[in-house]
């Protein structure tokens, strides 16, 4: 790898950690305008769940702190698809657990897991949260992912595995209890339930939880193969310099946004 304090950076490099050509997050000149944008963000995310199979019935759940109220987070409402949700059928929580905005009800467990994350992880702005079957599968083995390919590897010394079990997560205790066990790692593996992950954007948080699913898939198929040929530390840690860049997470959304809003526009309804 180049040392950039010392040498020139190549003309073909672009001025960001990872060298790519990647634009800088937007902003805003309201909280109002901010807040349509993590909206219509949130509508998409939750659409590109049900299109890649990620819905489970009325499990999984997708949130995104408000930009005024640091207190108060949107979130999907209860007993709508995934694949139905549109931009007017977000609700907005509070800390109580009451609906400020929205016409909805909430999942007590989307309530009780994503508040105490925005409430006790100020650096999470979005929490991303499902049943996929790659993550309860790799759950149910109690591992972690391994460093066998670039992607895994933004995961390295980021993610921990939460292993009590208690039944669904519908009291404040518990979401507390694996808010306290996320701390400032990217993703938590529930055993015996599902994932989260969480970043600074909705973007980023989305992004990783598509990228450690797809890599659970890899890893369970390189074991039933045979043995996985795992990075060293030092390869793991440049790979995850790269692909577990949160400006490239933040980025990586960005093209799964375009592809849903061109395929599902009334995802935008408000």
């Amino acid at each position: 790898m180049t040392d950039t304090t010392t040498d020139p950076r190549a003309e073909f490099l672009a001025d960001t950690a990872t060298g790519l050509p990647i634009p800088g997050e937007p902003a805003f000149d309201s909280s109002e305008e901010a807040r349509r944008h993590r909206k219509q963000r949130l509508a998409a995310a939750l659409r590109l769940f049900g299109k890649y199979g990620f819905g489970e019935g009325i499990s999984g759940h997708i949130s995104v702190r408000d930009p005024e109220y640091p207190d108060q987070f949107w979130v999907n409402p209860f007993g709508i698809s995934f694949k139905h949700v549109r931009v007017a059928d977000l609700i907005c929580v509070d800390s109580t657990g009451r609906v400020v905005h929205g016409k909805h009800r909430v999942n007590p467990s989307a309530f009780v897991i994503h508040s105490q994350i925005h409430e006790l992880q100020p650096e999470a702005t979005a929490a991303a949260h499902g049943h996929t079957a790659h993550s309860r599968a790799l759950g149910a083995l109690g591992r972690l992912l391994e460093p066998i390919d670039q992607e895994s590897a933004a995961f390295y010394g980021r993610q921990t595995l939460y292993e009590a079990y208690e039944g669904p997560s519908v009291s404040l205790e518990q979401g507390r209890d694996i808010a306290e066990k996320l701390g400032d790692n990217r993703a938590i593996l529930l055993r015996h339930h599902g994932l989260i992950t969480v970043g600074g954007s909705l973007d980023e948080a989305v992004h990783w939880f598509f990228t450690y699913d797809s890599c659970a898939q890899v890893q369970l198929l390189a074991q039933a193969a045979g043995t996985p040929q795992k990075f060293t530390h030092e390869q793991a840690m440049a790979a995850g310099a790269g692909f577990g860049d949160a400006q490239l997470g933040w980025f990586s959304f960005q093209l799964l946004w375009d592809e849903i809003v061109a395929e599902q526009p009334d995802l935008l309804e408000e």
